[in-house]
């Protein structure tokens, strides 16, 4: 078994932190994994890149090969479509829906939406509402933990764990919007 994914926003959206609680639940249940990060401008609102390999099997490389991703994760709707061509045919692309307009130039939304869901295997998640419906605006990179977790070679349970280990230095009411915004993200569909 092995699962390539390519996770994409921009800074401060919490990329990294998502890919930290998809491999730390990885490793809990055993599993191999390599990560790579590309940070790019993140402290103005660039693109954030992480690849993230998960396997039953050693890995080789820390990056997933053009056309092999298993998933793209992206928590803006431009940057799922940047790296699409990373992923398998038989990939899923998950996105949040809400754009982060960092640029004047930005797209007209409704073709980007359009664009996702022309992939065969698509989600597009509104990770706003769902995070203010957890009780934490912040949350939507646990939404899209969620979103995500129909998918992943990982126990739901495992995931929501990880993120209660995460989030334990905190508060016990962050500690429980950020899973309850994890498994209202399980809930979302298109």
């Amino acid at each position: 078994m092995k699962y390539d994914v390519i996770l994409a926003g921009v800074g401060g959206q919490g990329v990294l932190s998502v890919a930290a609680i998809i491999a730390g639940a990885a490793v809990k249940e055993g599993l191999n994994v390599r990560q790579s990060e590309v940070h790019g401008m993140a402290q103005r609102g660039g693109a954030v890149l992480a690849h993230l390999r998960i396997s039953a099997e050693a890995i080789a490389s820390d990056l997933v090969p053009r056309g092999g991703a298993d998933m793209i994760l992206a928590m803006e709707p431009v940057e799922s479509l940047r790296y699409a061509e990373w992923l398998s045919p038989k990939g899923v692309l998950i996105s949040a829906s809400e754009p982060f307009i960092n640029i004047t130039n930005y797209p007209e939304l409704e073709g980007i939406l359009n664009a996702i869901k022309a992939f065969p295997v698509h989600r597009i998640v509104e990770t706003a509402a769902l995070a203010k419906e957890a009780g934490l605006s912040r949350a939507v990179n646990m939404v899209m933990v969620g979103a995500a977790s129909e998918f992943l070679p990982i126990k739901a349970e495992t995931l929501e764990g990880t993120i209660e280990s995460m989030f334990a230095s905190k508060d016990e009411k962050t500690v429980e919007a950020n899973k309850k915004a994890f498994n209202l993200g399980r809930s979302a569909r298109n």
